[in-house]
């Protein structure tokens, strides 16, 4: 049987988040693929954790100010990622969020796409993007929602181009097949809990943490705690929305900003619950506290109703509010003080173990192996 030689392709590389964190395990998984990108400016810091790799891109590589105005050229990306040459691959798999999956691929290949959501702003959060981008009306908003129409178009299109689509989270899956009208398999993406210990002896504060960016809701969080004096928040992270964030903050309220690992996994596993408020396709945060048997207060919606077992479940290990609002967190936060001699550190510990690193790798080698062995078998067949 032909052995497998494997391309691996990304939208962008520009700092190391959550798909550059998946991209990382899969190319321990495959350290024989070659990579593929439209931009790579990953720093030395981040691409250490790429195994030192760096990617093949696309022209826009060169474009003006494209390192920090890349997303400026997304119009671009569509072509640029076509020009991408797979033809000396048989397997390619794509780490999609944006762009990546839709590289051009023949039928002798065998293209899977991990896919971390369809894209977000081009689908059906495009009037929350417009929103926040101020380009609700006017020619530059005529422009935009020119541009999202074509791109959902050219996204559609290229649906045929994957054989096999996974996603990160059942909510995505949904996303896919409300979209493309595809079935996904369901893969969870890894989380380091090994880096982890469980850890029983809670303080009294509360800890959110995340880029201050607006999907992610750190000022409802931090605007709730301002109502609720007698509770200690602590606020890790930095970005765009810092300014807003420290001009709501109480006396109650500490904001220490960007911080290492090891002093966010100091505070995350000494705090009496994580607090967590977007809406994610999966949400990592969550998880690393529940490997340091901290308990999770979060937004009832998307991946955290996969990876957090509520009070009234067996062996719970937080809590969810219904709605984006101050009320509904200040309800959630008094309802966990009420019950949260119900949820133990050993749990949490436990239902975040589900997501390992070592359970990914077992998982996506398998997928593929078997993939790859069916499309195999398909190739016998006479049309």
């Amino acid at each position: 049987m032909e052995e497998i030689n494997l391309a691996l392709v990304a939208d962008w590389l520009i700092t190391y988040g959550g798909g550059e964190k998946v991209l990382s395990e899969l190319l321990k998984i495959f350290p024989n693929s070659e990579l593929y990108s439209v931009i790579d400016f990953l720093s030395n810091t981040d691409r250490e954790k790429l195994q030192g790799r760096r990617a093949n891109t696309t022209y826009i590589q060169k474009f003006p100010f494209v390192k920090t105005k890349y997303k400026m050229y997304l119009p671009f990306m569509p072509l640029a990622i076509e020009q991408l040459d797979m033809s000396e691959y048989n397997v390619i798999l794509s780490s999609s969020h944006a762009v990546a999956k839709g590289v051009i691929t023949g039928p002798d290949q065998l293209h899977i796409s991990y896919v971390h959501s369809p894209i977000r702003y081009a689908w059906d959060l495009q009037h929350q993007y417009l929103t926040e981008s101020n380009l609700q009306r006017g020619l530059k908003s005529l422009l935009a929602k020119y541009f999202l129409h074509k791109l959902r178009i050219w996204d559609y299109r290229t649906v045929n181009s994957v054989d096999h689509f996974i996603a990160n989270s059942q909510f995505i899956a949904r996303r896919i097949w409300k979209i493309y009208g595809r079935v996904a398999d369901v893969i969870y993406p890894p989380v380091n809990v090994d880096r982890f210990n469980l850890y029983e002896k809670k303080e009294e504060f509360y800890l959110t943490a995340s880029r201050m960016v607006p999907y992610k809701k750190m000022d409802l969080i931090v605007s709730t705690f301002a109502k609720l004096p007698d509770k200690k928040l602590v606020v890790i992270g930095d970005g765009p929305e810092m300014q807003k964030i420290k001009k709501i903050a109480t006396k109650n309220v500490e904001i220490l900003g960007y911080q290492s690992d090891d002093i966010l996994t100091d505070y995350m596993k000494k705090a009496k619950a994580f607090i967590f408020a977007a809406e994610e396709d999966f949400g990592i945060s969550p998880v690393e506290a529940q490997a340091c048997g901290t308990p999770v207060i979060a937004y009832g919606k998307g991946g955290a109703l996969e990876t957090i077992r509520p009070i009234g479940v067996e062996r719970p290990t937080g809590i969810f509010f219904a709605k984006q609002t101050n009320e509904s967190l200040a309800k959630a936060i008094n309802f966990f003080i009420e019950n949260e001699c119900k949820i133990l550190a050993i749990d949490c510990r436990q239902n975040a173990m589900k997501f390992s690193e070592e359970r990914f790798h077992h998982e996506i080698k398998d997928y593929i192996e078997n993939k790859w062995n069916l499309f195999q078998d398909s190739k016998k067949i006479k049309y």
